[in-house]
């Protein structure tokens, strides 16, 4: 089924609390119908923006809508956005059907959908059971089920992968993409690229508050990469690639840079040399991004939390 999201965006968005500065002039937007990355180390402004989002946190400038509205002024906002920003905000008396009901009967949602995202997100065979003897990892389902009781056309999730196993991560990947591909804006935050890469489309990244890339995934490692390639005549190799830069490794190969495998294997066999591997470098996005977002200061997400 069809359900057409909404384009969020953020213009000119700062957030100070005394005197940490825990977003500076961030501007981005996400389009319905992928799955974006909002990305960045521990402390990056990415709760923050993501509060502002939801009209829990008042700017000090700047502004942040969905479907060119601020969230306060939608007309149905449970309908709208679905957010689950953290997993802890559950009583621990209660059971997981119990909790659902509550926040169903005081948005005007019909108890039927409780046992519905229950089985969305695989928690149907413990519906009843009470939320404190709950792992991280289920707290997390029922927060991101707690987020689609409304059928919502936007989805905020904020460190969503958080607690889970692998099986549980794989689960949530092909969950989210699910949701995309049906046409919800779908923005799912996370410090590790690693837990997103396979899942999202677009990216977003924060360092220090700060606004450093947006674009495409793919886009993210576009620089140029090496060659490795290993023979039995090392010394004759680095003689016939005396004209390109390289590096020894470790392993015994050499990296070459700056030219394509063609390149090093033409120039290789016209010196006669024996090649027992030539490959192309693999891309390396978790170090492209930890190189992007090395700059920070102290947490301001954890500054920000300690003065809300």
């Amino acid at each position: 089924m069809r359900r057409e999201g909404q384009r969020i965006e953020v213009t000119g968005l700062t957030k100070r609390f005394g005197a940490v500065t825990a977003v500076d002039d961030v501007s981005f937007s996400v389009d319905p119908g992928v799955v974006t990355g909002f990305l960045g180390p521990n402390g990056a402004g990415k709760t923050t923006t993501l509060r502002c989002l939801l009209g829990l946190v008042t700017p000090n400038s700047g502004s942040a809508t969905i479907g060119g509205r601020p969230y306060r002024e939608l007309d149905d906002p449970v309908g709208t956005v679905g957010a689950a920003l953290e997993a802890s905000s559950f009583h621990p008396g209660r059971s997981a059907l119990a909790h659902l009901e509550v926040l169903a009967i005081a948005a005007g949602i019909t108890t039927d959908r409780c046992g519905q995202v229950l089985a969305q997100v695989a928690l149907g065979e413990v519906a009843d059971k009470r939320v404190g003897g709950f792992s991280l990892g289920m707290r997390q389902r029922l927060a991101l089920a707690q987020a689609l009781l409304g059928d919502p056309s936007v989805l905020i999730l904020d460190e969503p992968a958080n607690g889970l196993d692998p099986a549980g991560i794989a689960w949530l990947r092909g969950f989210l993409r699910a949701l995309g591909s049906e046409g919800r804006t779908v923005l799912v935050s996370s410090h590790v690229l690693s837990e997103v890469q396979q899942t999202v489309e677009d990216v977003v990244v924060l360092s220090a508050g700060r606004l450093v890339k947006q674009g495409r995934l793919s886009d993210l490692d576009a620089g140029p990469h090496g060659v490795l390639v290993r023979s039995p005549e090392p010394q004759r190799l680095r003689e016939a690639l005396a004209d390109f830069e390289m590096e020894d490794r470790d392993d015994g190969r050499l990296r070459v840079l700056g030219c394509t495998p063609e390149q090093v294997g033409h120039a290789a066999h016209r010196h006669g040399v024996e090649l027992h591997e030539l490959v192309a470098e693999p891309s390396d996005l978790e170090r492209t991004f930890l190189a992007m977002t090395q700059s920070g200061r102290p947490a301001a997400d954890a500054a920000a939390g300690a003065q809300q």
